[in-house]
Order: structure tokens, then C-alpha cells, then sequence
């Protein structure tokens, strides 16, 4: 009984009961529908790696830089200051949008920045 009260407790700490998180193969499908699959020669396998280490694959998922001079929004971790609506708006997007699970806006704005200077260095 002991047991079975610890494991409820650490299930709730281990993942927040709003969370939004995708899986790997979700996220993978949704990326390749559009159009991520080697897009601007990055392959899926890329695009899917950077979800991970940008967000563990929550669309949802806000952070603010700890100096205070941008927030990332998304399953990306877009920035504020260039690319939507707080900043210089280069996706032409709300930041909001990019916190959709669907992930239309986010793919959208993530082909925009990979075909900068610095590809997929952007991150």
C-alpha cells in the first residue's frame, strides 16, 4: 500500500497533469507533413532531434532567457525578439500561435529561419 502511494505521488511529479506533450512519432509525422522532411537540406531526423532539445516535444512550452532579453515559445523555442509578434515579427505570427499543438504556424515560421544565414545554426 506504502509503495503504491509513493509511485501515485512521483507519477504526479514526473509529468504535470496539463501537459501537452507529443511523442517522438507524432512529432515526427507532423513535421514531414509539412514539409520538414529534408527541407533547405536538413534532414527529418534534424528537425525532430531539435524538438527534443528545444522543448521535449511540448508545443506548449514558453521559457524566458534568464537575462531577460527573450522568451521561446513552442515546440522550436522561437524567439520573441525576431521572429513573432513581440519583436521584430519576421514570421509575421503571433507568439501565441506558436504555442499550437497542430504546429502549422511553427513549421511554417521554422522554414523561415533555417533559410537564414545561419540555417539551422539559428538555434
Amino acid at each position: 500500500m506504502k509503495a503504491s502511494v509513493v509511485l501515485s505521488l512521483l507519477s504526479y511529479l514526473v509529468v504535470p497533469s496539463d501537459a501537452r506533450v507529443l511523442g517522438r512519432c507524432r512529432v515526427a509525422k507532423k513535421l514531414q507533413e509539412g514539409g520538414l522532411s529534408d527541407f533547405d537540406g536538413y534532414s527529418l531526423e534534424n528537425w525532430v532531434c531539435l524538438a527534443y532539445f528545444e522543448s521535449k516535444f511540448n508545443p506548449s512550452a514558453v521559457y524566458d532567457n534568464l537575462r531577460g532579453d527573450y522568451t521561446g515559445y513552442g515546440l522550436f523555442q522561437i524567439r520573441n525578439n525576431d521572429w513573432c509578434d513581440h519583436g521584430k515579427n519576421r514570421c509575421h505570427v503571433s507568439c501565441s500561435a506558436l504555442l499550437n499543438p497542430d504546429l502549422k504556424k511553427t513549421i511554417e515560421c521554422a522554414k523561415k529561419i533555417v533559410q537564414g544565414k545561419d540555417g539551422m545554426g539559428a538555434w
